[in-house]
């Protein structure tokens, strides 16, 4: 049956204005004003804004990680994602050691055949071999993949090193991919992380001493040079620093492809967490890259805010108590990994739409049309306009709440977001024209999510910016060694 969303604000990365908006089936056929219900379904949208679904580009749902499995599948995951507006998440296939690319491509597909939303996959390069090469073609060309995860972090388990990082960057380059980084020096923090914990930090506020922003800050600007000599955009996960911005902004001040995430989390939570005397509290806000002091938090909300930063994610990677308790008297071994997927929409509208730091179309931005884009999959996604996907987030402005664990979707028994009270909620949430929460209601179906292809990008951007490379910046002269 057609649906019409009536008398609401249509607000878009471009602009807002008073309109209804038709969907027939799975797609949105017209957007304008006074819209002829002709029969169809009406939804009152009256005093509220009608927004694309978000687009949540960093999670990791039932993710097998430090000796355990996530908590969230990817019913649970998708369906909770609803119930704060997102309808579309891009998850991560993960290999173990040794084992190809395709193949945990496929173990992941199959795990993520209960999603209630729509979901697409990241794939992470952790060696380089001539089958990792081999493979990155096939899930290019056959399979709907256009970006590949880098951790620099992780030694002994899932790190890139520099060689594999030149390698596959240059292989995202020929194929027209987006290189994805998780940027944190490696050996630094295995360094430190035995450093700290000799000294006699054992819980978790050892956590944040083995992974100071400096750490992070070095292994951005290192991805980010490789990225330019070999003239690739690349992709930086979850920036929780004012180091890593400060890389970001040199390289786009130069001409540069650099684009860069930033989580819910880093914006509102600092690093007085580590400091509370509940183990289980503290622990359960360990995760990497670590929360940050409040400076670096405003320097963020000042990237975002600038467009330095164009993404907003959660890296919504769960574990719960018992599973956190395996690193009870040792740091190190607690997983590391947090919530958010199901209040990011509403905890960026209250501390971004409402103090003024974003405006509404800045916010369907961050949330949604920029990861479309970056990602390739606007305007099927991150749109509201005739022909894209009928994923729609109806949101009451007026509407509020205290987030509380108690009371979330996520399956996971700690919220980062406490206590946080809200003002701003999805009233309303379409995916592929039909409504999966209304009202408080979850009516998300297991199995609906659709697997979203994501095609290349021409390998042109990779020779266009190695010809142009440096060709804006200002000479250096170079004046003859003297022995």
């Amino acid at each position: 049956m057609a649906v019409i969303i009536k008398g609401g604000t249509v607000v878009t990365a471009e602009g807002e204005a008073r309109a209804d908006v038709a969907i027939e089936g799975e797609q949105i056929v017209q957007v304008g004003p006074d819209l002829d219900p002709n029969g169809a379904k009406v939804i009152d949208a009256a005093g509220c804004f009608v927004m694309p679904g978000g687009i949540d580009p960093h999670t990791h749902m039932e993710l097998p990680f430090m000796g355990t499995v996530a908590s969230e599948d990817y019913f649970t995951g998708t369906s909770a994602a609803m119930s704060g507006g997102t309808t579309t998440i891009i998850d991560f296939a993960i290999p173990g050691p040794g084992e190809r690319l395709m193949d945990a491509y496929r173990a992941t597909r199959g795990w993520a055949e209960k999603a209630a939303g729509d979901y697409s996959l990241h794939v992470a390069i952790t060696r380089w071999d001539d089958g990792v090469r081999e493979d990155m073609g096939t899930l290019t060309r056959e399979y709907g993949v256009n970006s590949f995860k880098h951790f620099m972090a992780y030694k002994n388990a899932i790190m890139a090193d520099d060689e594999t990082l030149v390698n596959s960057f240059t292989r995202c380059g020929e194929l027209g991919a987006l290189a994805t980084v998780h940027a944190e020096n490696g050996e630094l923090v295995f360094q430190l992380q035995k450093k700290v914990f000799e000294a006699g930090f054992h819980g978790p506020d050892g956590h944040p001493l083995s992974r100071p922003p400096e750490v992070e800050g070095e292994a951005a600007n290192r991805a980010i040079r490789i990225a330019e000599v070999l003239g690739v955009p690349v992709y930086l996960v979850h920036n929780s620093c004012a180091d890593t911005l400060e890389a970001i902004a040199r390289a786009r001040l130069e001409g540069q492809r650099v684009f860069a995430e930033v989580l819910a989390g880093h914006l509102l939570v600092d690093d007085s967490v580590y400091q509370n005397p509940d183990w289980r509290f503290a622990a359960h806000h360990v995760m990497s890259p670590p929360f940050r002091s409040k400076e670096h938090q405003e320097a963020l909300w000042r990237g975002l805010a600038a467009g330095l930063l164009q993404t907003t994610a959660t890296d919504h990677c769960c574990f719960k108590t018992a599973q956190k308790a395996m690193g009870k008297d040792d740091f190190r071994q607690i997983p590391n990994g947090t919530g958010g997927v199901e209040d990011r929409m509403t905890v960026l509208w209250t501390h971004g739409v409402n103090t003024g730091r974003l405006t509404r179309s800045e916010f369907v931005k961050v949330t949604s049309t920029n990861a479309a884009q970056i990602f390739n999959i606007y305007p099927k996604k991150g749109a509201i306009t005739a022909g894209a996907d009928a994923d729609v987030v109806i949101w009451d402005p007026a509407a509020t709440k205290t987030i509380s664990a108690e009371t979330h979707h996520q399956n996971i028994d700690f919220n980062i977001f406490e206590g946080m009270e809200v003002n701003g909620l999805a009233r309303t949430t379409l995916s592929r024209g039909e409504v999966t929460w209304d009202d408080g209601e979850l009516k998300a179906a297991r199995g609906r999510g659709r697997y979203v292809n994501r095609p290349c990008f021409p390998p042109y951007w990779a020779s266009q910016q190695v010809r142009n490379r440096g060709a804006a910046k200002t000479p250096v002269e170079r004046k003859p060694f003297k022995g």
